[in-house]
């Protein structure tokens, strides 16, 4: 016969403790601020404001938030920097920008490159390998969108006459600059006035590399900061694509002032998480055509309001505006 149950069988758990979750959070605002130089492996290194070099490890509270070259960060521990000592970075500042990309532009994981930078030198060579208009109309876009400065440089102008690559983007009011590093033929003297001219526009700056392998960033960022900090590296004659030489993000600082930024090479930079709003704001001159636009206007269809500019410098820029949204939506 089958056993009735009633109330008195019945058995309380008792309840299961749990520790009391505090709502006070700890203050950091006393806490050193170090700018993020490079992440290794889950080492950061990181700089004071006193030049001091600190190694640390992100704290567990700050979850999976990657830190990212250029991040402010506040430490706490063990700031000397002596051998063996490790921080922790406890909390990151907000950013004010970010250069990122998606792996493809279908991706929606967006991996973020450096953090609070000023400028963006877009490094493409004149040839071996060959520049490609897509992935300047790409970096453009990314800079456009989070209010960076773009700076155009284009490598190993000695091999190729880069003159009809450097009209496409003349009048989209980018600084561009040709170098032909390294080449034992030439003079030290052009070489010191091509670099010495690129240091004049990075003094003061944080400014980020970004190019394909093969272009020449690392012989660049060595020839800026006046050192052999970084290794070099040649093209594949078979692909036609560089070898990569530089493995993580680096800050290096520009001696007199500024920070130049070494990123490895890339072979492809989705725009998933680009906001085509942003780019057309950063064509300010263009504004008073765009607002005469019918809703949801692409700006590349017969009502498009951009179609009535008459003078031929508004055409290019439209007709460049035209290619970065383009690349915003491939």
């Amino acid at each position: 016969m089958r056993k009735r149950y009633d109330e008195a069988d019945a058995r309380i758990r008792a309840p299961r403790s749990k520790p009391r979750r505090s709502k006070d959070r700890p203050d950091y605002s006393s806490l050193a601020v170090a700018t993020v130089i490079t992440v290794d492996r889950g080492r950061i290194t990181s700089i004071l404001d006193n030049g001091q070099i600190v190694m640390a490890m992100k704290a567990r509270e700050l979850g999976k938030n990657a830190i990212v070259v250029g991040d402010l960060i506040k430490l706490d521990g063990d700031l000397s920097g002596a051998p063996g000592t490790l921080a922790r970075a406890v909390e990151v500042e907000p950013r004010r920008n970010v250069l990122s990309r998606t792996i493809d532009d279908a991706g929606a994981q967006e991996k973020v490159v450096a953090a609070n930078v000023d400028q963006l030198l877009i490094v493409v060579a004149a040839a071996n390998p060959q520049p490609r208009h897509g992935f300047v109309d790409r970096c453009l876009a990314v800079a456009f969108d989070q209010g960076i400065k773009p700076i155009l440089v284009i490598t190993k102008s000695d091999l190729a006459n880069p003159v009809g690559f450097i009209a496409d983007y003349e009048l989209l009011d980018i600084d561009i600059f040709k170098s032909a590093l390294p080449r034992e033929n030439r003079s030290e003297s052009a070489k010191s006035e091509e670099i010495n001219k690129l240091k004049g526009a990075l003094k003061g700056k944080r400014s980020v590399l970004i190019g394909h392998s093969g272009v020449g960033k690392s012989t660049l960022v060595n020839a800026i900061t006046e050192s052999s900090l970084r290794s070099t590296g040649d093209v594949n004659e078979a692909t036609g694509r560089g070898r990569h030489t530089s493995s993580s993000a680096y800050a290096f600082e520009i001696p007199g002032s500024g920070w130049i930024i070494d990123t490895p090479g890339v072979r492809s930079f989705g725009l998933e998480h680009i906001d085509r709003n942003r780019i057309i704001g950063s064509f300010e001159e263009l504004a008073r055509l765009i607002v005469k636009c019918p809703k949801n206007c692409s700006h590349d269809e017969a009502g498009c309001a951009l179609n009535g500019a008459s003078e031929s410098g508004a055409k290019r820029r439209i007709s460049g505006l035209r290619r970065i949204l383009a690349a915003s939506e491939r």
